[in-house]
């Protein structure tokens, strides 16, 4: 760290702190320099790996054997947003951009929103675990009728499982993995992290994906390495989370492709309904690897999604998995012991919502809404000179560049802090780094400069949060020596109130 200047005096002629800080700020090199990334670091789970034995405080360590998995990015980003004053019961007065959820209200054309469901007797035993063969049944068709019309190899109930949850789906399946090399790319989906951690018969092999290539995944070097490192399994989002970037067409088909060179595909196709066509025509189509299995029994390709996002219903926490018949009788298993079984009530109330004629319209709504609030967000952020390297055409989300900011406000944690004090959470983008975020100095993370946006909210929300940004980068034009430092750790304890 380099020495603090000495051109601020106070008026006893000693340089105040404040000043001394913020020098220091400008010329951040190591995360041990910036506060933000220090308040990350003491969190649970998120010390560097390999370095020093994982005790979080020895004094509180009560329960031997446990080690502290870490956060996902947006159970972080709540908890901080706690300590500055967030609650769910006042989360109005909150501009969330963080959540990776849509908004579950009336849209424009959509059908109307379930508000009550059915329980007959039945329905308040546990369901199978693979989930009430009537839904698994309605699911097999959806993909047919959508994805596999005229093609010999159909889907049945027997290629689906029904999951609680996208996170119980890919634990689920990564239970019931080897000792394989995984293929995972950077930046992705935050869950991924503690899923490679957690399961560690899964050995994580990165791929970093290059923003001046749009983040695409070279298909042509994925199938040499699976040739030369001996990959088994690929894991990715698709649509992409967080880029908003979407594998189709002949892409999509290469990678498929590879399910037959004794490789495993597991794609999360969770935003498979938000694509943005700039054609009006082309608006109610939707993407799924499903259209390129050749095989359904033989192509080793597994598909997750489910009512979360695209039905805007993630409260409802019905999911599922597609893939191979042994595939599905192996998660039977994982999820005896795993999670147990999704909700019984609410599998008998999906069914009809699977139906292709209420998937058109919602889909249909869907899109033309979503597409008109990521104009205005990508709008309002061009106003305020902050314009997007790689737009989306799919997701919910915008993953923002903060390199051309005035330090400290260049990257994603200091960025995010300095968001709490306006009443808005955001992403910052180490935590889309998989994996690698936990063993280095962050401020070498390709994440590191990022945050993600979600404009899933509804248009009253998001036009909040950039007004927060712009409240941000208003005060940075007069200058930056009151942001970088001073945070909250919780809400009794606030220590740097004396600078």
């Amino acid at each position: 760290m380099s020495r603090p200047p000495s051109n601020y005096p106070s008026r006893s002629g000693t340089p105040r702190l404040r000043d001394v800080v913020h020098e220091v700020m400008k010329n951040f090199r190591h995360e041990k320099e910036s506060e933000a990334h220090q308040i990350f670091r003491q969190t649970a789970g998120h010390q560097p790996k390999g370095i020093l034995p994982q005790t979080i405080n020895p004094d509180e360590e009560t329960v031997p054997g446990i080690e502290h998995p870490g956060s996902t990015g947006v159970i972080y980003c709540s908890d901080r947003a706690m300590a500055n004053g967030f609650s769910y019961a006042k989360s109005h007065e909150w501009a969330n951009l963080g959540q990776g959820a849509p908004e579950v209200g009336p849209i424009p054309g959509a059908p109307e929103r379930p508000s009550s469901i059915e329980m007959p007797l039945e329905s308040l035993e546990y369901a199978p675990t693979t989930g009430v063969k009537e839904l698994r049944d309605a699911v097999a068709n959806l993909y047919n009728h959508t994805y596999r019309q005229g093609k010999d190899s159909q889907y049945t109930y027997e290629n689906v499982c029904i999951v609680p949850g996208g996170r119980a789906g890919l634990s689920r399946v990564a239970a019931v993995i080897g000792d394989v090399y995984t293929s995972y790319q950077i930046p992705d989906y935050t869950a991924y992290d503690q899923v490679l951690s957690a399961f560690k018969r899964l050995v994580p092999v990165p791929t970093a994906l290059d923003p001046k290539a749009k983040y695409k995944l070279d298909i042509e070097q994925t199938k040499r390495d699976i040739h030369t490192q001996g990959l088994a399994v690929i894991l990715a989002s698709n649509p992409r989370n967080p880029t908003g970037q979407v594998i189709k067409g002949k892409d999509l088909k290469d990678l498929v492709a590879l399910s037959r060179e004794s490789t495993t595909v597991i794609l999360d196709e969770f935003y498979s309904w938000y694509i943005y066509p700039e054609n009006e025509q082309d608006f109610g189509q939707s993407v799924s690897s499903a259209e390129y299995v050749d095989d359904v029994n033989a192509d080793s390709v597994v598909i997750i999604d489910g009512l979360t996002k695209n039905w805007r219903l993630p409260g409802w926490r019905i999911c599922w998995v597609i893939g191979p018949k042994n595939l599905i009788t192996a998660l039977s298993q994982s999820g005896s012991f795993l999670d147990g079984g999704a909700n019984h009530p609410m599998q008998l109330a999906a069914i009809p919502m699977l139906h292709p004629d209420h998937v058109a319209k919602e889909k249909l709504a869907l899109q033309k809404h979503f597409k008109a609030k990521r104009d205005h967000v990508l709008k309002r952020l061009h106003d305020l000179h902050l314009d997007v390297d790689v737009p989306p055409d799919s997701t919910f989300y915008i993953w923002l560049n903060l390199e051309k900011l005035p330090p400290p406000l260049n990257n994603g944690l200091t960025f995010f802090e300095e968001l709490l004090k306006e009443q808005t959470i955001v992403i910052p983008g180490i935590f889309f780094d998989i994996n690698p975020s936990h063993r280095r100095n962050l401020f070498s993370s390709p994440c590191h400069h990022f945050v993600r946006l979600s404009f899933g909210p509804p248009l009253e929300d998001l036009d909040k949060g950039l007004d927060a940004m712009a409240n941000v980068l208003a005060k940075a034009k007069s200058g930056t020596k009151k942001m970088g430092h001073s945070y909250r750790k919780s809400l009794e304890i606030h220590p740097h109130d004396h600078i």
